[in-house]
């Protein structure tokens, strides 16, 4: 099984080592959003950008209507919109 960053050994007392993994990069947030379509297409732009940026999404380029569009997308089931 890969590594999921950088390894780090630590000196413990008694001479004994531990290794630990760094986790670097994409953290998924504890909750999923639960937002419905009607609350992305009410959604200001910077709650827009907050949340694709708290779930490690890239900036969208465009207006306000494609980072919503990409928005639900991402988050929507295909049933929900």
């Amino acid at each position: 099984m890969g590594s999921l960053g950088p390894a780090v050994v630590a000196k413990m007392g008694g001479g004994e080592e531990r290794k630990e993994t760094a986790v670097v990069g994409f953290q998924m947030p504890l909750h999923y959003p639960r937002y419905k379509k009607a609350d992305y297409e009410a959604m200001p732009e910077w709650r827009v950008d907050c949340l694709l940026r708290e779930y490690g999404l890239p900036p969208v380029d465009g207006g306000v209507d494609d980072k919503r569009r990409f928005a639900m997308g991402a988050f929507l089931w295909p049933d929900q919109y």
